[in-house]
């Protein structure tokens, strides 16, 4: 059986800095209360939720979601690192889909140490530790293995196509135009492109061109065709398609940087959603990706085919990732200006493509929007590509 998954509700928290207060818990249930209010529906209605988070333990799911009420419903928690949500979502869409619930809820969450990459592999080996074998460029053990990889994908790209760091710099430029008018992030304050290429920490990127942990929780309320016609829900966004992918045999093969980043991970899930929603990138009106970096962002553009590889510079220098060009990409202003709390940021780029797609994004709107694209990933590692539309 595989039914229609529509989204029917979907709430955020504003994004706060790391030790800004607030408990998991309670950011939790305030972004299902939300969810719940927008889909018009109360939480009895929920048979089943899918709670994603990397911070916590094996019930902190329980602990959020039960803050909605004591249904006895199964509460499924999810930990998958960066991909949380993403994959939170991806569960809670099979569900809906093979007719084992007429609806659920997927929600986000995550209060943010303040250090992450030196809190979270304190008594074992990190996921991504394998990649530090390098090869010529061999990463160094002072530096977080992600921040290194990231800047030496960046080297790698430059090498092959002659890209220039200025055009790295612009993503964040970019992100932050964007984010100046989303009120649920964290950084909104605008960024110069001279200002951008100050403070180096790994060639050629610098500290602003690094997304930055903070603490929040979005929750999606999703729902089946019959479902929605009983409460009376016309028209929503509905789930065209949807992919994951783990690491592949050239994932962490030496030499390719690039590779180690996702790149064929995105690649592999993009393709494998255009084929499932049988549309192609080039009509995707509005994309939310997950810019760990800058240099993230801009391979990104390649694997999820939304220009040809070697491309991606132009791509940035015409203005094709922003108001005015053939897409928006992250208009929210993605994990550079949001923030990223690991469990959150998945269901909330699901938040901002619903609302983009309703036409209700206030002055950050995509004109006309009908098709978005989703990208979540967790280096070493997986990967979620969702693709929705409102007809």
């Amino acid at each position: 059986m595989n039914r229609r998954v529509n989204v029917i509700g979907v709430g955020m928290t504003p994004f706060i800095a790391p030790g800004a207060g607030g408990r998991y818990y309670d950011l939790a249930a305030e972004a299902g209360r939300l969810a719940l209010q927008d889909a018009g529906i109360e939480y009895r209605r929920v048979e089943a939720a899918y709670a994603g988070f990397v911070y916590g333990d094996s019930l902190s799911g329980q602990r959020g979601v039960t803050e909605l009420g004591l249904t006895g419903i199964p509460i499924i928690n999810v930990s998958n690192h960066g991909a949380s949500g993403s994959t939170a979502l991806y569960l809670a869409r099979q569900a809906i889909e093979h007719g084992i619930a007429e609806c659920v809820l997927a929600v986000g969450f995550e209060v943010s140490p303040p250090e992450w990459s030196r809190h979270r592999w304190q008594d074992c080996e990190s996921p991504v530790a394998r990649h530090a074998h390098g090869g010529a460029d061999t990463l160094v053990t002072e530096v977080p293995i992600v921040t290194q990889l990231f800047a030496r994908a960046a080297r790698e790209y430059m090498q092959r196509y002659g890209a220039r760091k200025e055009t790295f710099a612009m993503i964040a430029v970019k992100s932050r135009e964007h984010a100046a008018l989303n009120p649920y992030a964290l950084h909104r304050q605008p960024l110069s492109l001279e200002t951008v290429l100050e403070d180096e920490v790994c060639t050629p990127l610098t500290r602003l061109q690094y997304c930055l942990p903070a603490s929040g929780a979005a929750a999606v309320v999703l729902c089946s065709d019959e479902f929605a016609r009983k409460h009376g829900i016309n028209d929503p966004v509905y789930i065209a398609a949807q992919a994951m992918t783990t690491d592949l045999p050239g994932s962490f093969s030496e030499g390719s940087a690039i590779r180690a980043m996702g790149y064929e991970l995105g690649f592999a899930a993009a393709r494998d959603v255009y084929e499932r929603a049988g549309i192609g990138p080039e009509e995707v009106d509005v994309c939310e990706l997950h810019d760990g970096s800058t240099a993230s962002e801009i391979l990104l553009y390649e694997a999820l085919g939304l220009c040809r590889e070697g491309d991606a510079e132009k791509l940035v220098e015409d203005g094709d990732n922003t108001y005015g060009g053939n897409r928006v990409i992250n208009p929210s202003g993605g994990l550079l200006s949001m923030g990223h709390p690991l469990g959150a940021t998945g269901i909330a780029q699901c938040a901002e493509l619903v609302w983009q797609l309703r036409g209700t994004a206030a002055n950050r709107q995509v004109p006309y929007a009908r098709i978005a694209l989703q990208h979540n990933i967790s280096i070493g590692g997986a990967c979620v590509v969702t693709m929705y539309r409102c007809d």
